[in-house]
């Protein structure tokens, strides 16, 4: 059985190297023009994470993956080849892989995301959970439109972050997320499916959400590039038409201070957090302290 390394809330690798200095920890800060855009927009996308030889990690570590007997495919959250109902439309889907491959554990801890995820969040950061999401080359099926806090009501308050990190480049064609600008600012919707009819959210937005809704914008990202995006925002994503793959792994975290508000696990296979109390201990680790 593989180790588990959500026992280890330290780099674990040499893949990824925390500063020494106040200099190097500053190189990381994101300017008060991209914290501003966030908050006003409900987005931010093109903030570099990853170097060409991280990449490649991730990529390796993440080919073991798609083999369902893999070393260590106990300790998976939730592991679907194919999240799509057909399988003409292929999209691989995973949560827990920081539990399984150091690339996967140690990102969480890299710099270069926590130092940006500190300032949009405005306080320190707790890790909540990873995906992946892979679509196969002319293969790949759509993320329907959501919000993530949606799926995530069983924390509060709503101090939660998105990280969509892309492991290839990202663009129309192969299926690159979609944001709606400032749909951040809209109450909680029903959840319409993640996996399925792109038009199904339109049952459930208003007049006026739908007007704004019909401009979404294309989020392209370089291989090693990141968008972040607010719990509340509407994104989906649409199939793969290209001969590559369209790969990214995606972290999730919360402000620390955030509480459970159910007594159910809060992922499949972690032990309840009695609600009202504070999200934290094995599989919450604290990943940036202000």
């Amino acid at each position: 059985m593989a180790v588990d390394l959500s026992t280890r809330h330290e780099l674990v690798g040499d893949l990824f190297k925390l500063p020494k200095t106040r200099e190097e920890w500053d190189q990381y800060r994101l300017s008060d023009e991209q914290v501003a855009f966030y908050h006003e927009q409900g987005y931010l996308r093109g903030v570099r994470i990853l170097t060409a030889e991280q990449i490649e990690k991730l990529r390796t570590e993440l080919a073991d993956f798609f083999s369902p007997r893999h070393d260590g495919h106990e300790l998976w959250y939730e592991y679907h080849t194919n999240e799509s109902t057909k399988p003409d439309t292929i999209l691989f889907h995973a949560l827990g892989a920081w539990r399984i491959r150091p690339g996967f554990h140690d990102v969480l801890w890299h710099p270069a995301f926590t130092v940006a995820a500190h300032q949009l969040l405005g306080g320190a950061i707790r890790f909540w959970h990873d995906q992946l999401f892979c679509k196969p080359a002319r293969h790949g099926g759509v993320v329907a439109w959501h919000q993530d806090y949606s799926y995530w009501t069983r924390t509060r308050p709503m101090a939660h972050l998105t990280c969509w990190i892309g492991l290839d480049e990202s663009t129309k064609e192969n299926g690159c997320v979609h944001y709606v600008p400032r749909s951040h600012r809209w109450d909680l919707l029903p959840i319409t499916g993640l996996a399925g009819d792109m038009n199904a959210i339109r049952e459930v937005l208003s007049p006026e959400q739908w007007e704004q809704f019909t401009h979404p914008v294309a989020i392209e990202l370089k291989a090693g590039e990141c968008s972040f995006h607010h719990p509340l925002m509407v994104h989906g994503s649409f199939e793969n038409r290209t001969d590559r793959p369209r790969r990214a792994t995606v972290v999730n975290v919360f402000r620390d201070g955030v509480r459970s508000d159910s007594n159910q696990p809060p992922l499949e296979g972690v032990p309840p957090v009695p609600s009202g109390q504070p999200m934290s201990g094995q599989f919450f680790p604290l990943l940036y302290k202000d």
